[in-house]
């Protein structure tokens, strides 16, 4: 079956170790036949949710900037896939915003019911990502049917681009499209 997948790079580094991965996985989906999308939050303007919750009530935020346009796009996916470098043991503050400005999704309904988060961080003790996956897990309890499918965990690549010399990487991160 054909899935509209949305990609999400939320990286403001060009050609970022996360976003390296994250194109591996596109076109591991595009092979294996589904519609994908890619989206990278470099040069977006986000700016802080206000917690005004019109959203509830309009069905989109307030703010005019580009969250709406992606969240638009979130709500048509049936698939997201998140990548996203780690900082301090965390998802990067663009990536937390963009989760914070969907909450209209909440009550506009949407489609995706399958979440994969791909993260790349220096630190190469296993684990690192499970911040990560707890702030991601929050979001996802607030669906009652999307669940977490897949991660990519890849600890340990700290230089800019190394991600496109780790072949072992790169396989992980297109099987993972390959299998969406």
């Amino acid at each position: 079956m054909t899935k509209k997948v949305l990609i999400i790079s939320t990286s403001l580094r060009n050609n970022s170790n996360s976003e390296i991965l994250a194109h591996e996985t596109e076109r591991g989906a595009i092979e294996a036949g589904h519609e994908v999308e890619f989206v990278s939050l470099k040069d977006k303007e986000i700016k802080f949710c206000k917690g005004c919750l019109a959203c509830q009530k309009l069905g989109k935020c307030v703010i005019n900037d580009d969250a709406n346009e992606i969240t638009a796009k979130m709500k048509e996916a049936d698939v997201i896939v998140w990548a996203t470098p780690i900082y301090y043991y965390e998802m990067s503050g663009q990536m937390k915003t963009l989760i914070d400005r969907a909450n209209s999704l909440f009550t506009t309904g949407k489609n995706f019911t399958e979440v994969y988060v791909i993260t790349t961080s220096a630190d190469s003790e296993k684990g690192v990502v499970q911040t990560v996956l707890s702030g991601v897990n929050g979001w996802i309890a607030c669906f009652d049917d999307v669940q977490l499918v897949g991660c990519l965990e890849a600890g340990g690549v700290d230089n800019p681009k190394e991600a496109s010399s780790r072949q072992a990487l790169l396989d992980r991160a297109f099987e993972m499209g390959k299998n969406i």
